[in-house]
């Protein structure tokens, strides 16, 4: 058995080689637009996600709450429930516990490590503008695709409602919380931005720093390897 792995070794090593992307070995100036879209779209820094969706309340719950009507904004214009037939809505009475078919489409989002300079300078490659932050002092991570709704107005008060209900997670570690979230209206969708002070002090000894957030009812989580997430020698956040 231990001949068989040692002989592994080699072609697993020659593997991972080869399954590394083209602009890690490349200067920054020498990168194709094709380089720069992988970075921003599938790299360390830039991963996709199926976002989790809370149901919505039921009227009883909401008037318990003191609320009447269903909420508006953020995280919940667009996130529109499938009609179903009564009878799936219903169930089936011989079949107790068996889940129903799911009653929301697929939301997937992009959730990408902004302040990175891999990131930024893959933006400037391919002329896409960042998020318009009010200040670069932080860990800065936004979420692309979040379904169109009114967002126009202050990006600051806009953000203010998420702000509790995000963080940075590492295991034996408190959690970090946002200094500041900012909601930015695209043309077909909303950006929402959030920024985590660098007191954190994030390492590589942390291993592995997940991303979790509750924008409206769309529940996020993203893990990003913190190891995976260096350029030139250097960790690059």
């Amino acid at each position: 058995m231990k001949r068989t792995l040692l002989g592994l070794i080699p072609c697993s090593a020659i593997l991972l080689i080869a399954a590394e992307p083209v602009w890690r070995d490349k200067p920054i100036a020498n990168w194709t637009e094709e380089d720069a879209r992988q970075i921003l779209e599938n790299s360390p820094w830039a991963k996709t996600v199926t976002a989790g969706v809370a149901r919505r309340p039921t009227e009883a719950e909401r008037r318990e709450g003191g609320n009447m009507g269903q909420p508006k904004g953020v995280g919940y214009d667009g996130v529109e429930d499938k009609k179903r037939p009564l009878a799936e809505s219903i169930g089936n009475p011989f079949i107790p516990g068996k889940p129903l078919p799911s009653t929301h489409p697929d939301i997937r989002l992009l959730v990408r490590w902004e302040s990175a300079l891999p990131v930024r300078a893959a933006e400037f490659k391919v002329h896409e503008n960042p998020p318009p932050t009010l200040s670069d002092d932080g860990y800065s991570i936004a979420v692309y695709g979040v379904p169109a709704s009114f967002a126009k107005g202050d990006p600051n008060s806009l953000g203010k409602p998420l702000k509790e209900s995000a963080a940075l997670k590492r295991e034996g570690k408190k959690d970090v919380l946002p200094s500041r979230v900012e909601v930015f209206e695209l043309e077909n969708s909303v950006v929402v931005a959030y920024l985590f002070p660098l007191s954190a002090e994030i390492g590589k000894k942390d291993d592995v720093v997940e991303f979790s957030a509750l924008i409206g009812r769309l529940q996020v989580s993203q893990h990003f390897l913190v190891e995976a997430m260096q350029f030139q020698g250097k960790l690059q956040l």
